[in-house]
């Protein structure tokens, strides 16, 4: 618990007593830190499953980054990080081979090495047959798994011992050492689960049924409880082999309301809030300023691309000329400039700025709601007498709009939003749900037929085939799998994207990528906002949390946090 205000006063005299009587400090500081064996953090979002590849959702990959040790993952630095392995493979270290199809095309064949202390929490040890019961279920579309792209590719698993992984691909692809979803799942508990019935392991696997076995878990803590909705305790895993982690125990508590959650942390109920799904950037900015020295602030600009997805293959999000109509109604420079102090920069399309492969001739879409009306009048949407345009047809020009309710921010920013598009004659309806509805049936399911405000989170030069390629539109035959929510479904896109993983050269790469920017820049699947900043709000005794900025989370260098 964090020391009461008004205790600080006392607490300051006694140390200096101490000191004046050559009483040794460090000691007192060992005695401190010995009692916090007890971390809290704060969340805003609560998880629908705890299945690690099923569901996309910030909240779950930062819970399971305390429990759980993936194949790869990316370091602080953006570069790729081993954590169930031994090395990330590549060409030069012979992990990655290049060889030739039998029909004549180039394939390739990448092997992992697993760490020889990786258990899971029963005691069994990581082997390859975990990571084969991963491939077989990514494999099966019935199964769900999103990423299935990298699932489709790797058509062959070949093991020759219980340490060794390697899967052979069907095409070349520059990003296949670092893994993707690819991570260890606990054969012995769920591979009968999924073979009684595929289709419908999403509902059975014991990750959502038996949540607390420990055998689910290989990383330094595992899920004790859950408070379904409330969060989750983790305690250390007795099996970790790996350096031990200074907590016995950590409560992660979703707090949905980002104004309660900020309340919580001030009356020491948290003594943390993660920036990965925490405090929004404006609200922590206001925050440092009132509580000024009770906390430490680290603002990490990240890999976060805050957007909206428009259900563009139904009307009127169908016609590019609304779309583009609805990029350039929305003021976005005074809207970052307003709320977050110009901290978070306006995005031209979902690449950021310090990505290698940026392409900086493409400055973002302008206001001007002149031209956004002179776009609507030739789509046929002309101002009627209350303002909002209408077809010939006498339809009102109206679009839904939803994010993640009881975040303070994005609600704010959907309110301006909805001002903003009135101005140009266009209706908008908002209606937010809880972000475990909102992603776990609106998006996955595609049960939204307007804008949904949210953030992707990514890795540096990630190729974003499951958010553009036609073939990842979820859909029920699939299990919903995919998460091109807007139906994007652009041939020459999907051609692109099968060829821009398979070049090996960063610079030849670069033009293709600048492809792509220049398509979604016109096409407007998603409406780019801004790059976001994760603002980490972190208590002054706490050291070792390292922000990413990218898509694996701080929580997997959990047992690098000491107590100061």
């Amino acid at each position: 618990m964090q020391t009461p205000p008004a205790a600080f006063p006392r607490r300051a005299a006694a140390i200096l007593v101490s000191l004046m009587a050559g009483a040794s400090l460090p000691a007192q500081a060992q005695a401190q830190a010995q009692t916090r064996d007890t971390l809290t953090i704060g969340i805003a979002q609560a998880t629908g499953t705890f299945h690690p590849n099923i569901e996309s959702m910030a909240a779950k990959a930062y819970i399971l980054g305390f429990a759980r040790r993936p194949l790869t993952g990316y370091g602080p630095d953006w570069r790729p990080a081993c954590f169930a392995c031994e090395a990330v493979p590549t060409v030069e270290n012979g992990g990655v081979v290049l060889e030739t199809m039998p029909d004549g095309k180039p394939g390739m064949r990448v092997t992992w090495r697993l760490r020889e202390d990786g258990r899971w929490g029963d005691g069994r040890p990581v082997t390859a047959e975990d990571m084969r019961f991963a491939w077989e279920a990514g494999r099966a579309f019935e199964t769900g798994f999103g990423g299935a792209e990298f699932y489709r590719s790797a058509y062959e698993f070949q093991s020759s011992d219980p340490r060794t992984v390697t899967l052979r691909f069907d095409k070349v692809n520059f990003e296949a050492g670092s893994a993707g979803g690819f991570e260890p799942l606990p054969a012995h508990i769920d591979r009968a689960i999924w073979e009684a019935d595929r289709r419908n392991y999403r509902s059975r696997t014991a990750y959502d049924t038996d949540t607390a076995n420990p055998g689910l878990y290989n990383g330094p803590y595992r899920i004790a409880a859950v408070q379904p909705g409330a969060g989750v305790t983790l305690e250390r895993n007795a099996a970790w082999a790996g350096p031990a982690p200074a907590f016995r125990r950590i409560n992660v508590r979703v707090v949905e309301n980002s104004a309660a959650l900020e309340a919580q942390l001030l009356a020491g109920q948290v003594d943390m809030i993660a920036g990965e799904l925490g405090l929004s950037l404006d609200q922590a900015i206001a925050l440092e300023k009132r509580a000024r020295g009770r906390f430490r602030f680290e603002y990490r600009p990240g890999l976060v691309w805050e957007h909206l997805d428009l259900r563009m293959d139904q009307p009127p999000l169908s016609d590019i000329r609304v779309r583009q109509a609805l990029m350039m109604a929305i003021d976005r420079s005074r809207i970052v400039g307003s709320l977050f102090e110009n901290r978070q920069p306006v995005a031209a399309t979902a690449i950021h700025p310090d990505d290698p492969m940026i392409d900086r001739s493409l400055a973002p879409w302008p206001f001007d709601l002149a031209r956004a009306g002179a776009l609507l009048d030739e789509a046929g949407w002309k101002p009627g007498p209350d303002g909002i345009r209408r077809n010939a047809a006498g339809a009102r020009l109206s679009v839904d709009l939803q994010t993640t309710a009881g975040n303070r921010s994005r609600e704010t920013v959907l309110q301006v939003i909805q001002g903003m598009w009135r101005a140009a004659g266009v209706e908008a309806r908002i209606a937010n749900q809880p972000p475990r509805v909102l992603f776990g049936e609106a998006l996955s399911k595609r049960q939204f037929s307007g804008a949904v405000l949210f953030a992707w989170i990514s890795s540096p030069e990630n190729v974003p085939r499951s958010t553009l390629h036609s073939d990842e539109i979820p859909r029920a035959e699939r299990n919903w799998s995919g998460q091109n929510y807007p139906g994007y479904s652009n041939p020459e896109m999907d051609a692109l994207l099968e060829a821009l993983p398979q070049e090996l050269d960063a610079d030849k790469r670069r033009p293709m990528w600048a492809r792509l920017q220049a398509m979604t820049y016109r096409d407007l699947p998603a409406l780019p906002l801004w790059h976001r900043a994760e603002p980490h709000v972190l208590p002054t005794w706490l050291e070792g949390v390292r922000p990413t900025g990218n898509m694996s989370p701080s929580s997997l260098w959990v047992t690098d946090w000491r107590v100061r």
